[in-house]
């Protein structure tokens, strides 16, 4: 697997959950705190509340590594909150197409369930069809994972880690998958991923919020701007699996290159379009390694809110909501209609496992994965 760069202080915080476990400190402070959110399977659920010095403020809850609530100033000041979520814990409980959550051991599709690895072949829960996606039928998203408040008093951050055994899903080796979010005064929210295994496994972490830079619920992102760093993207076919081109986006409804907005040609005859049911396709970022760059730029006119994505990953999944369909009533009882809510999730390509001319998504014992992404926010 392509080992990345991040920062020094993010990969020692991630190697420390995974060298010496979770610590059952709670250390309480104005920048960070806890509260109690439920249980699943007998394990108490907290709802950790990260806060910034620019007026920023993310409430994470230790299920799945959800991402609850972002609040973000507005150009005026004013805090909203930018994130599709729930009230409660039980809501989460109930069907949900991810929202906010940590994706693993696979974020997106793998074909047909299946890969083979070293001469064996693997098979996974089918749950898209006969694909598997997001990890499967219970993947790291509906799982409680361990948290470890013991993090710089710097910084208000928030430490996860769980333990995916050999076999989970279908997946070989024991992995240790931990997540560090922090808060910065930048205002920032960045993700730093570490994970290792005791045998041969495949692995594509991720982040799956669903953004609207105007206020969660506040109606359609078609009028989003956009930006995609990216010339080329990973076509699907009709199942919505890569087809192992890396199509040049030039001339092609995939082409952000320069802003534009998310409803500009969502609506043109396309059979990539006509596939996603809109916009459900991975990007290959411009890029020469591991480094931390730009993946893209949002911007919303109305708040004047603008959120960058950085990420380590060579490329990024652009989602525009199709599936949404009004079915879910979130926060404060907003409904979440059709194309309400946009995801960028960094990853390596989908289906990666079974096309070999892609990035490799192979981790051994042995070797270190560790990845970052950051969403920076800001106004203009």
């Amino acid at each position: 697997m392509t080992q990345y760069m991040p920062t020094i202080a993010s990969l020692a915080a991630a190697a420390a959950i995974l060298l010496a476990g979770c610590s059952p400190s709670n250390p309480e402070s104005p920048r960070r705190s806890r509260a109690p959110f439920g249980k699943v399977d007998g394990k108490e659920v907290f709802l950790y509340t990260l806060r910034n010095k620019s007026g920023m403020e993310a409430r994470i809850t230790n299920y799945g590594g959800i991402v609850v609530s972002l609040l973000v100033p507005d150009r005026s000041g004013r805090p909203g909150d930018v994130v599709l979520g729930y009230d409660s814990l039980s809501s989460y409980l109930k069907a949900t197409p991810y929202f906010g959550a940590i994706v693993g051991r696979y974020g997106n599709r793998i074909g047909k369930a299946r890969f083979t690895l070293e001469g064996k072949e693997y098979t996974l829960n089918a749950n898209d069809g006969p694909n598997t996606l997001h990890g499967g039928l219970k993947g790291f998203d509906k799982v409680v994972w361990e948290a470890d408040e013991n993090t710089p008093a710097t910084q208000p951050s928030l430490s996860l880690s769980y333990l995916s055994r050999d076999g989970e899903e279908g997946y070989p080796g024991s992995l240790k998958a931990a997540v560090v979010y922090t808060l910065t005064d930048s205002n920032e929210l960045r993700i730093d991923y570490a994970a290792t295994t005791d045998k041969p496994t495949v692995l594509n972490l991720t982040h799956h919020s669903y953004f609207n830079l105007a206020g969660a619920g506040s109606g359609e992102i078609l009028s989003h701007e956009l930006m995609l760093n990216a010339d080329r993207f990973t076509p699907i076919d009709s199942g919505l699996i890569t087809t192992g081109e890396l199509k040049p986006v030039e001339g092609t409804p995939m082409d952000f290159r320069t802003p534009a907005a998310v409803g500009a040609r969502i609506g043109v005859t396309d059979d990539q379009l006509r596939f996603g049911r809109g916009y459900d396709h991975n990007w290959v970022l411009n890029k020469t390694g591991g480094e931390l760059s730009l993946a893209a730029r949002v911007s919303e006119k109305t708040s004047g809110r603008v959120m960058e994505v950085w990420t380590t990953e060579p490329g990024v999944q652009f989602y525009s909501g199709n599936f949404l369909n009004g079915t879910n009533i979130g926060k404060g009882g907003k409904t979440y209609a059709y194309r309400t809510g946009l995801c960028l999730e960094t990853q390596h390509f989908p289906d990666s496992p079974n096309k070999p001319a892609f990035p490799s998504t192979v981790l051994r014992p042995g070797e270190k994965f560790a990845s970052t992404t950051a969403y920076r926010f800001s106004t203009r």
